[in-house]
Parts: C-alpha cells; sequence; structure tokens
C-alpha cells in the first residue's frame, strides 16, 4: 500500500438519518463513541470536561462579537459558529513550538493558543492590527485575502526543515498547520502552496475546514472530487475527518502534525463540517441556503454531542454545565466590557511602525496629513 492509501479515511460507526461521507469519526452525533482501526484518543476524564469547556467558552465568546458587530461596535466579524470543534480539536492538538497561520476565523485556535480574545477584536473594530505577537505566540496575525496565508505557512516551513528543525520527538522538531476553506482550494496560492511542500517535503499540515460554503458558492460547485484527494495529486496523503468531533480532529491533526515533525512531510485535513452562521456579518445565507439543510447540520452539533458523551459516561453533572455555562457567560460579559473600552486611536498613529528606522518619504506624508488635519480644527 502507498502512504495515500493508508491514510485514505474509513466509516466509523452506525449512523441514522442520509449516509454520511466516508471520514474518520470516534464520537458520534448521538454522544457514543466508536473506533478507528488508526486513530484513537486517550483523554483523563478531566481532559474531557476541559475539552468541553473550550468548545462552549470560544462558542459563548463568537456569539457576543457577532452581538457587538450587528451593534455598530465592530465593523465586521467572521463567526465559527458550527466549526467549534475543528478548531478546538486541531488547536489542541498543537505542541508548544508548532505555528499555525489562521485565516481570519481561527478564534478557537487562538483561544487554544491562550492569545487574549480581545486581540481579534481590536482589528475588526478598527483600532488596532490585531495586537499579538506571532513569534512568542506561534500563532500568524489574521489573514483575510484567502489562502495567502498557505503561501507563508509553506514558506516558513520549508525555513523549518532548512534549519533541520525535524526529525525528532523532543521539542527541538516543529511542524506548521496552515488553515483555509473550502473556497480556497480553487485559489491558485493554495494549490502553489501544495506543489512547494510536496517538492520541498515541508513539515506542514494543511487543514481545511470544509464548511460546504465558499461564501454562497456550495461545494458542489468548487469540487468535482472530495476535497482531501486532490493531495494525491500532489504526492502527499490527504484523510477527511468528521469535523464536528473534537475527538477525531484532535487525533487526526496529532498524527499529521507527528508525521511531519518526523520529517515525513505535508498531509491535507479536510475537515468535514458546517457553517451554521453568515459567511460574515455582511453576509445573509437565507439567500442562498435552506433551512432544512441548516436544520440537518444542528442534529450534528459539536457541542450537543460531547455534552452527550460526558452525560452518558457520568463524567460530568448538571452543577458541571450550569458552571461552564456561568464562566462562559462572565467572560463574554468581560470581553464586551473591554471592547467598549477600547480608545479611539489618533489617526495620525496609522503612520507609525511602517519602517522600523523610519522614511523621509512616510515621514513627508506625515507632516502634510497632520497639516490637513490642523485645517479643520475650530471649523464647525
Amino acid at each position: 500500500m502507498t502512504r495515500v492509501e493508508r491514510a485514505a479515511p474509513r466509516r466509523g460507526g452506525k449512523r441514522s438519518g442520509p449516509p454520511e461521507p466516508e471520514f474518520v469519526q470516534l464520537l458520534t452525533p448521538e454522544g457514543e463513541r466508536v473506533s478507528h482501526p488508526d486513530y484513537s484518543v486517550d483523554f483523563t476524564d478531566d481532559e474531557l470536561r476541559g475539552l468541553y469547556r473550550d468548545l462552549v467558552t470560544v462558542r459563548k465568546l463568537d456569539a457576543e462579537a457577532t452581538a457587538l458587530q450587528r451593534q455598530g461596535e465592530l465593523g465586521i466579524w467572521a463567526s465559527l459558529l458550527g466549526q467549534e470543534a475543528a478548531q478546538v480539536g486541531s488547536g489542541r492538538a498543537l505542541r508548544t513550538q508548532d505555528m499555525a497561520f489562521p485565516t481570519y476565523r481561527e478564534h478557537g485556535v487562538l483561544y487554544c493558543r491562550n492569545i487574549d480574545p480581545i486581540m481579534p477584536l481590536g482589528l475588526f473594530r478598527g483600532v488596532d492590527q490585531g495586537g499579538w505577537d506571532p513569534v512568542a505566540n506561534r500563532f500568524n496575525t489574521y489573514t483575510i485575502v484567502i489562502g495567502a496565508q498557505t503561501l507563508h505557512a509553506t514558506g516558513y516551513a520549508m525555513g523549518v526543515a532548512k534549519d533541520g528543525k525535524v526529525g525528532d520527538d523532543d521539542e527541538t522538531s516543529e511542524a506548521v498547520i496552515a488553515y483555509f476553506g473550502d473556497g480556497a482550494t480553487s485559489q491558485g496560492d493554495v494549490n502553489e502552496s501544495f506543489i512547494f511542500s510536496s517538492v520541498y517535503n515541508a513539515p506542514i499540515v494543511f487543514f481545511c475546514q470544509n464548511n460546504q460554503y465558499a461564501i454562497s458558492e456550495p461545494l458542489e460547485r468548487q469540487t468535482r472530487i472530495p476535497l482531501y484527494q486532490r493531495a494525491a495529486g500532489f504526492g502527499f496523503p490527504g484523510i477527511r475527518v468528521d469535523g464536528n468531533d473534537v475527538l477525531a480532529t484532535y487525533a487526526v491533526t496529532r498524527a499529521a502534525l507527528d508525521n511531519a515533525r518526523h520529517g515525513q512531510g505535508p498531509t491535507l485535513i479536510e475537515a468535514y463540517t458546517y457553517r451554521m452562521g453568515a459567511h460574515t456579518t455582511s453576509d445573509d445565507p437565507t439567500r442562498y441556503r435552506v433551512a432544512s439543510e441548516v436544520e440537518a447540520w444542528q442534529a450534528k452539533d459539536p457541542i450537543v454531542r460531547m455534552r452527550k458523551l460526558l452525560e452518558k459516561q457520568g463524567i460530568a453533572d448538571e452543577e458541571f454545565f450550569k458552571a461552564v455555562d456561568e464562566q462562559a457567560r462572565v467572560e463574554a460579559v468581560k470581553l464586551r466590557e473591554r471592547v467598549l473600552s477600547m480608545p479611539d486611536p489618533d489617526p495620525v498613529t496609522m503612520f507609525d511602525n511602517v519602517y522600523p528606522h523610519g522614511s523621509p518619504l512616510v515621514d513627508k506624508q506625515r507632516a502634510e496629513f497632520e497639516t490637513y488635519h490642523a485645517s479643520f480644527e475650530g471649523s464647525h
């Protein structure tokens, strides 16, 4: 068997309703654990409760950001509603030394990297450019240009390989993960990244969150084959995972990252999930999809299935669930208060930090800008 064939996903357990596509699954929508011949997890009860807490908190913070935008406090917001398991599962699979390259929707991964959740809201409020340190947090800044971050990630991964930081099991070996959506797979940037990463055997995992729509274009208008199968044409393995299953997402991502870190090259993961809300707050999904489709995916909710697992196995009780909800609510309230207290930046500060050592041209532009603004002082 070839490496690609070994990575091919298999069906994981019985399901009710319409048949699902082939993917790796460890937790059914009914909260039942199922086995898989190639992937497994061995979490403690505390770790399972922690994953549930992550899912609930990330969703609550995301909902608060959406509300803030609707109230005019943010310019725009890209919600992750429905994709929490794909992000938390993959985010928790990262090791401390690994580097992540997000799009503009990876708020759950950002949370897993222990970055203050206020950071992306400053960006979407328009008061800063996203204030976290990409190197210190091992999490690059948000990328708005569709697919561009895959090139950045590939170049970074090639550098990791050239620096000899692959091949060991300790913290000296690194892996890179690049996040993107199903629509981005139609971009030249993504396909070029596949080529370079394959040829240079770069230690990278391409993590595609297939949420079924590239804004308004459904998946069947984007590809003739399942997205994970595209990897074979570039010479590396692809695998599809149930993106609403946090356990399977963790297991598949951890295995792919380990392979990359050990010098086995790239992997494409297709996390099969669904965007429950709008593409962004400027989008109206009711114009291109029907309510019955959304309802069908609500039955596969990643948080509901994780709660069912905890209940069935006696790992958590009602008191625990209420405490998690309350903690998430408090964090969301604090987030709102911090957003509303953000000071508006002085417009002239946009000239700061353009060049590390200054620039005569920028200095001239700054002076002209200051003169222009001063001409309005005292006017009505």
